[in-house]
């Protein structure tokens, strides 16, 4: 019964110093919009949960449409492990549209890509490739300075799943406490959004 006992207090004691590492966060925006593009046409809910070890990463991230369009619903997984400067990512993208053909299991209702990012001072880049579930192979490259961020990107980025890299975003951001806002210019789509959030 002792020995019982003492194996339960030590999973318990194993388990709550894993809880601890967890981070759990919530941010809300006026609308989802991702690499140039809106999602959804509606404000969103944004959840996430992760844990972080010494080796790797691991996360889940979520958007929610406050309308219920399935257009902004999105549940992702990631598993990131940092090589020198480099911060690597393999993310699972799925969207959920609750209609009864989008299942989990099926591989082709899910994107994967492989990304690369890193800041170097003031500097930040990301290259992204979607090898997996976009018939365009898709790829994304993001530099940074300091609040202004252009992006580029080809396939499921452009409007008609343009081979050629056009520029998708051009934004200039600011950040005060919980609050933050972005404005953000998509010369192939010729639109531009003001984003708010608040991160929780």
């Amino acid at each position: 019964m002792l020995k019982k006992g003492s194996v339960i207090f030590l999973l318990t004691a194993l388990a709550s110093v894993a809880w601890a590492e967890v981070n759990l966060g919530l941010d809300v925006f006026n609308r989802y919009v991702w690499r140039g593009s809106d999602f959804g046409n509606s404000a969103s809910f944004q959840p996430s949960m992760e844990y972080a070890s010494e080796y790797f990463t691991i996360g889940a991230w979520g958007a929610w449409s406050v309308d219920g369009s399935a257009g902004g619903n999105e549940n992702d997984l990631y598993l990131s492990t940092q090589v020198g400067p480099l911060d690597l990512t393999l993310t699972d993208y799925f969207f959920p549209a609750y209609t009864g053909t989008d299942q989990i299991l099926d591989l082709d209702n899910h994107i994967l890509e492989l990304s690369a990012g890193g800041s170097f001072g003031d500097f930040a880049a990301l290259v992204a490739y979607n090898f997996s579930g976009d018939v365009n192979n898709s790829a994304y490259l993001e530099l940074a300075y300091q609040f202004f961020t252009i992006g580029m990107g080809n396939g499921f980025y452009t409007v008609k799943d343009d081979p050629d890299f056009n520029i998708v975003h051009v934004g200039v951001s600011a950040s005060k406490d919980i609050f933050s806002v972005s404005y953000i210019l998509n010369p192939e789509q010729e639109t531009s959004f003001l984003v708010f959030g608040i991160s929780l």
